[in-house]
C-alpha cells in the first residue's frame, strides 16, 4: 500500500513518508507456501484500489466472516471429537481473523480528527491493536502447540473421526469460497492486493486438509498422526505470528522501503 493510500487511515501528520508495508512474497506456489510464512498483516489486504472502493472494502468484510463462521462450524467440532490437528487449524483460522483487528480500527478510529492532546491525530490505534494481535497470536501457537506435544507424549483416542474429517474439509470448502470471492472482486476493481490475499486464502485452504490426512491415520491405525499434523499446523502459526511482529516493529519504528528510498535519490539526482 502506498503512503498516500496508507495516509488516508493511518495518517501522522509527518512531512516524511511512512511505508509501513512489509515485503511482498503471497504469490508464490501454493503448496510452498502452505508452509513458508506469508503476512496476514492488514496492511497487506488494501491498496489504493481497496481502499478507494466500496465492493473491495465489502469484500473484506464478507471474507472475514466467511471464514470467521468456519472457524466456528470446526471449533464444536473440536470440542466433540478432541482433536488437536483441527484444534490447530481453527486456531490458525481464528488467527487469520484476528489480524484484520488493525484494519478494523484503522477505518473506525484512525481517521477521527486530531485534537489538542493527540495532535497527530489516531492513526496509531492502529499499532496499538496490532500489539494486541501479536499477543493473542502467541499465545494460540503455544495452545496449539503444548496440546500437539501433549497428545504426541499421552496419545488419547480420537472420537467422531469422521466429523474431524469434515471439519477439515470445511475449513478447506471456507477458505477456497473466500479466495474464489476475492480474486473475482480483485480483478474487477483493479486490486493486485486482494487478489493477492485471494490466493493466500487459497493456501490456507491446503492446511486445512491437513486435517484430513491426519483423520485419515487415525482411521486407518495411527493415532499419533493426530498431533502430528497438530503440530505442523502450529508451525504455519508461528510464521503468522513471525509476520506479524516482524511488520508490527517495522510500522512502530516508521520504517521506510528502500526501493522508495531509491526512487526518491534518483528523482533528485535527475
Amino acid at each position: 500500500m502506498t503512503h498516500h493510500a496508507h495516509g488516508k487511515h493511518h495518517d501522522h501528520h509527518h512531512a516524511h513518508a511512512h511505508n509501513h508495508d512489509g515485503p511482498g512474497g503471497k504469490l508464490g506456489a501454493a503448496l510452498r507456501e502452505v508452509f513458508a510464512p506469508h503476512s496476514h498483516d492488514a496492511s497487506d489486504s488494501i491498496d489504493n484500489a481497496l481502499e478507494s472502493s466500496a465492493a473491495g472494502i465489502r469484500a473484506v468484510k464478507i471474507s472475514l466472516l466467511v471464514l470467521g463462521a468456519t472457524a466456528l462450524a470446526q471449533i464444536v467440532i473440536v470440542l466433540i471429537s478432541g482433536s488437536v490437528a483441527l484444534l490447530a487449524d481453527t486456531i490458525h483460522n481464528f488467527s487469520d481473523a484476528l489480524t484484520a483487528i488493525p484494519l478494523w480500527i484503522a477505518f473506525a478510529v484512525g481517521t477521527k480528527a486530531a485534537t489538542r492532546r493527540y495532535t497527530y491525530g489516531f492513526g496509531r490505534a492502529e499499532d496499538l491493536a496490532g500489539l494486541f494481535v501479536v499477543a493473542m497470536i502467541a499465545l494460540s501457537a503455544a495452545v496449539a502447540g503444548i496440546e500437539s506435544i501433549r497428545r504426541l507424549i499421552n496419545p488419547v483416542p480420537i472420537e467422531h473421526v469422521g466429523w474431524v474429517a469434515l471439519a477439515g474439509l470445511i475449513g478447506f470448502i471456507g477458505n477456497e469460497l473466500v479466495a474464489v470471492y476475492r480474486i473475482r472482486v480483485g480483478r474487477r476493481i483493479g486490486s493486485a492486493a486482494l487478489i493477492a490475499d485471494g490466493l493466500h486464502a487459497r493456501t490456507d485452504g491446503f492446511t486445512s486438509l491437513a486435517v484430513l490426512l491426519g483423520a485419515g491415520g487415525v482411521a486407518l491405525g495411527f493415532p499419533l498422526a493426530d498431533p502430528i499434523v497438530g503440530l505442523v499446523i502450529t508451525v504455519a502459526i508461528l510464521a503468522v505470528l513471525r509476520t506479524a511482529v516482524r511488520d508490527i516493529f517495522r510500522r512502530l519504528m516508521d520504517a521506510v522501503d528502500p526501493e522508495l528510498v531509491d526512487s526518491a535519490e534518483s528523482a533528485l539526482a535527475a
